[in-house]
C-alpha cells in the first residue's frame, strides 16, 4: 500500500466517524430538544419522554433540521407556548452544542 492510499483511507475513516459523530449528535440534539419543548408544554416526565421520541423521529421526514423546527413551533403554536422562531433556533444550536460535548466527552 502506497502512502498515498493509506492516507486516502484515512481520510476516509475520518470522514465515515464525523458522519457518525454528527448523526449521533443531531439526535441527542433532537432528543435534548424534545425534552424542552416538553417542559415548555407542561408535560409530565412520562409524556415528556414519549414527546422527545417524536421529536426524533420527526427529524427524518426531510433531509435537515426544518422538519423539526416546524414540528416544535407548532405544537408551541398549537398548544400557546410563546416563543419566537429565533429563541426555537438558539436553542436547537446550543443543544447541538450541549450534544456535541456529551458525546466527546463520553456522557
Amino acid at each position: 500500500m502506497t502512502t498515498f492510499e493509506k492516507r486516502e483511507d484515512g481520510f476516509e475513516a475520518r470522514f465515515a466517524h464525523d458522519e457518525e459523530l454528527r448523526f449521533k449528535a443531531t439526535a441527542r440534539r433532537n432528543k435534548l430538544l424534545g425534552l424542552w419543548a416538553a417542559e415548555k408544554l407542561g408535560l409530565d416526565a412520562e409524556e415528556a419522554g414519549e414527546y422527545a421520541k417524536e421529536v426524533v423521529r420527526s427529524d427524518f421526514l426531510e433531509p435537515g433540521e426544518e422538519d423539526v423546527f416546524r414540528k416544535i413551533q407548532s405544537d408551541f403554536k398549537d398548544n400557546g407556548v410563546d416563543q419566537s422562531e429565533h429563541r426555537i433556533r438558539r436553542t436547537m444550536a446550543e443543544l447541538m452544542q450541549t450534544a456535541v460535548k456529551q458525546l466527546t466527552d463520553g456522557d
